[in-house]
């Protein structure tokens, strides 16, 4: 019978070594995907028995034929065998691999690798995997659920991290999971010796990220109304343009003042009552929010989220031929917070 599973849960099954016959991994976010790929080819078979019994092939360098043929081996000196089929979003005919789903060998573990997308819904091999195996969409997380991401990730290694210092990593490297572990990873291993905890000062001297001239600094000197703080970030900008382009920091402004449009608009402005309705988890969160609903009102709101919009569309070169990214930032920070 078919599992309707979440990644936690898929995982949690994979250790316990309680398999399904087919897997079919699925989405545009990658490292779920390789996550779960990687527990199973751990986990479904000892190092002794994979020489025999362990196939992994890659979609763009087989054929459905090659695949059907692996799967209905049995094995040898072993409970079971494992197929994998990684990159699968390249293998050509992949709806025939119907034929074999439909009746799985239940000493084969076949997992689909399909990355960067997903099946067309309409065809047959997805809803013949879902009768008797797992269906897992491995999806993009948003912007705003990095930080929690990063945290709890650090927390699985009984490392701490504050959630303003995530959110610094989240402005610097965006959502590509895979790239944020492999950072969080490097800042690991940088640790000095019983320090358990990810700092500000030990981000700028192995990632080079300044904890003081960052988007979530510049936010909170928008939010405060500090105009010399928010221009001497700008200047910062400015000289390090490659370390902070400015399409993220017109990204995150709007972001930013879309949400205190929101806050403006709730008739409960309690910050308990703020935090539910954007979907914020801890405190720090909000407090920037409250703070510029002292300083703008929500025409004044409107108004930047316009300006952000124009100061888009010259960074991409529409009424403007000459003004660097550096010297438009500066016009914008004077004109939202004037």
């Amino acid at each position: 019978m078919a599992k309707d599973l979440n990644f936690n849960e898929i995982k949690r099954d994979i250790q316990s070594k309680q398999f399904m016959p087919v897997y079919l991994f699925q989405g545009e976010e990658s490292y779920y995907i390789d996550q779960l790929t990687d527990r199973l080819i751990e986990s479904v078979l000892d190092e002794a028995e994979r020489d025999f019994n362990q196939t992994i092939v890659y979609g763009l360098e087989t054929d459905v034929a090659t695949i059907i043929n692996a799967c209905r081996r049995y094995p040898m000196m072993s409970e079971r065998q494992l197929v994998v089929v990684k990159e699968a979003q390249l293998l050509k005919n992949i709806d025939d691999l119907t034929a074999y789903v439909k009746n799985p060998l239940q000493s084969t573990v076949l997992v689909i690798n399909y990355k960067y997308g997903k099946l067309d819904g309409r065809k047959k091999l997805t809803g013949e995997i879902a009768k008797s195996g797992i269906v897992f969409e491995s999806k993009k997380l948003y912007d705003n659920k990095i930080p929690d991401f990063i945290i709890q990730y650090l927390r699985d290694k009984q490392i701490e991290i504050q959630w303003p210092t995530a959110q610094i990593l989240t402005d610097y490297l965006g959502n590509d999971l895979s790239k944020i572990t492999h950072e969080l990873e490097k800042l690991s291993i940088t640790l000095p010796a019983g320090q358990k905890q990810i700092t500000p000062a030990l981000i700028e001297q192995n990632i080079g990220i300044s904890k003081e001239f960052n988007n979530y600094e510049l936010q909170k000197a928008i939010a405060a109304g500090d105009i010399v703080r928010a221009n001497r970030i700008a200047r910062y900008f400015e000289e390090n343009q490659k370390n902070n382009p400015f399409i993220l920091t017109l990204i995150l402004l709007f972001g930013f003042f879309s949400n205190l449009m929101i806050c403006q608009y709730e008739k409960d402005k309690s910050k308990g009552h703020l935090m539910a309705v954007l979907g914020f988890k801890w405190d720090m969160q909000i407090v920037d929010y409250l703070e510029a609903m002292k300083r703008y009102n929500p025409w004044k709101t409107m108004e930047n989220i316009s300006l952000i919009r124009e100061y888009d569309a010259r960074s991409k070169g529409f009424q403007n031929s000459s003004v660097p990214p550096g010297k438009l930032l500066m016009e914008l920070l004077y004109k939202l917070m004037h």
